[in-house]
């Protein structure tokens, strides 16, 4: 992936994207850290959920499709360098990178959420899920184009019909469904336990269809015609979210309207997460593809703001373990300095000071980003650079 420092426009406006869905994911992680005694479920307990609480979470819900989306665009666009061996190299890289995701999910990343070693549990989260998902996608990217869209539509839209399958444990397929779709515990040992945070299959379905948009933003593709298609499926997965959701069917699980507006609005827009429902995917994509569009048409007009959410777009890798390191030293800091004052957690006391965390966060931790996303871009000779 390129920096903001040597891209094009339609390239900024790519790590722009990504760059504030990390800053968002930084909000989330905060949340997570300093805000453990208001747990947030999936879907989110409206009866218990303050609503600057429930909207803090459905915003992050923008973070792991749109890291997915851009992860199989980014493949597309890495193979595309390569002439007649695009899909070779996309596939190639696809693989390395994937199971490069994933032991780094099962080390470093978990080791950060839990300082526990050897660990009693390992927590198979975003990394993992989006290491697989190029795992698959390094197969599926041999298939022609419009199978590859067929086949990621049908498991977006269709394996919400599968919400009902379950095994117990010790069931030949317990293992692989669990990872596949059913959120669990998988046992290895009596000391080890495997968590599937994010259920693999939908994934799938959304890294597909970043590879399928690969095509529009090549070099030479008209600006025009990719704007209006991003505006296009984009109001359309917003409008088929509005409609199956008025409609209350399928893709999700039933909602009802509250006492006030406010609480039917969140009513009508809490959706599951894990795994990601279709009602969830055409939200999320639906509001994605509008960012994509106003980022692109905002670095037509060279806005300064745009800058700094490229360069911590262009380094998502390196920032993400950074700052699941900052969080975890600040977090036993507090607790070492003014001990539990949430019950058993160090807390803060208000959703806005975990806001004003997060923004302090960003601009501190931006020097750190900006100065790797340069070293990457400039010495591109280091292969494994473009891992992170």
């Amino acid at each position: 992936m390129q920096s903001s420092s040597s891209a094009t426009p339609r390239l900024q406006s790519i790590d722009a994207l990504r760059g504030f869905v990390i800053v968002v994911m930084l909000l989330d992680h905060v949340r997570e850290t300093f805000y453990l005694h208001h747990q947030v479920g999936d879907p989110i307990d409206l009866v218990h959920t303050a609503p600057d609480l429930f909207f803090s979470r459905v915003l992050a819900h923008l973070c792991a499709p749109v890291f997915m989306f851009l992860a199989g665009l980014a493949a597309f666009l890495y193979g595309a360098r390569h002439g007649e061996g695009a899909r070779a190299a996309a596939s190639s890289f696809l693989w390395r990178r994937g199971l490069f995701l994933v032991v780094l999910e099962m080390t470093v990343v978990n080791f950060a959420w839990t300082f526990q070693f050897p660990p009693a549990r390992v927590y198979l989260q975003v990394i993992w899920a989006i290491g697989l998902s190029m795992l698959a996608l390094a197969a599926l990217v041999w298939l022609p184009r419009r199978v590859l869209i067929g086949l990621a539509l049908v498991i977006v839209a269709g394996h919400n019909l599968l919400d009902g399958l379950h095994f117990d444990a010790g069931h030949p397929l317990q293992v692989p469904w669990a990872v596949l779709h059913d959120r669990g515990w998988i046992d290895v040992t009596q000391s080890l336990r495997l968590r599937t945070s994010y259920p693999l299959l939908p994934w799938i379905g959304v890294i597909a269809l970043g590879y399928a948009a690969g095509p529009w933003f090549l070099p030479g593709a008209d600006p025009g015609l990719r704007r209006r298609r991003l505006l296009a499926w984009g109001l359309g997965l917003l409008a088929g979210f509005v409609v199956l959701r008025a409609l209350d069917v399928y893709g999700d699980r039933p909602w009802t309207a509250g006492d006030t507006a406010l609480q039917t609005a969140m009513g009508f827009v809490n959706v599951t997460k894990y795994p990601p429902s279709l009602l969830f995917v055409a939200l999320t994509l639906g509001v994605g593809l509008q960012l994509l569009r106003a980022f692109e048409l905002a670095s037509d007009r060279r806005r300064r703001w745009l800058a700094p959410l490229a360069a911590y777009g262009a380094a998502p890798m390196f920032f993400y373990v950074l700052h699941l390191y900052v969080l975890k030293f600040l977090y036993l800091g507090a607790l070492a300095a003014w001990g539990p004052n949430q019950g058993a957690v160090f807390g803060f006391d208000a959703m806005w000071q975990v806001w004003a965390a997060a923004v302090l966060l960003a601009v501190l931790l931006y020097p750190a980003v900006r100065a790797f996303a340069a070293f990457k871009a400039r010495r591109r000779d280091i292969a494994w650079l473009k891992y992170l």
